[in-house]
Order: structure tokens, then C-alpha cells, then sequence
């Protein structure tokens, strides 16, 4: 059972470790992470009293 989790902290470690490599390295293969950007406008109405 130890063994079992031992490897499972391994997997973890390396999917992490995959997934900042990915972060890093994907723009330079064409993955854009930038949301897109768009101007939003919306009225406010305050009230006096």
C-alpha cells in the first residue's frame, strides 16, 4: 500500500511539474492564455436622498 502511494505522490509531482512546463513553454507553440479582452460599460444610478 505504501508503495502505491509513494508512486502516486511521484505522478502528482511530475503532472505539476508538467503542467508549469506547459504554462511556460505552450505560447511558444501557439497556446494563447489570454482571455479576451472586451470594454465593458454599465450605467450606474445612484440614489439621493
Amino acid at each position: 500500500m505504501l508503495r502505491l502511494i509513494k508512486w502516486l505522490i511521484y505522478l502528482a509531482i511530475l503532472g505539476f511539474i508538467a503542467l508549469v512546463a506547459y504554462a511556460y513553454i505552450g505560447p511558444f507553440f501557439g497556446a494563447d492564455f489570454s482571455p479576451d479582452q472586451t470594454e465593458i460599460r454599465q450605467d450606474i444610478i445612484l440614489e439621493t436622498d
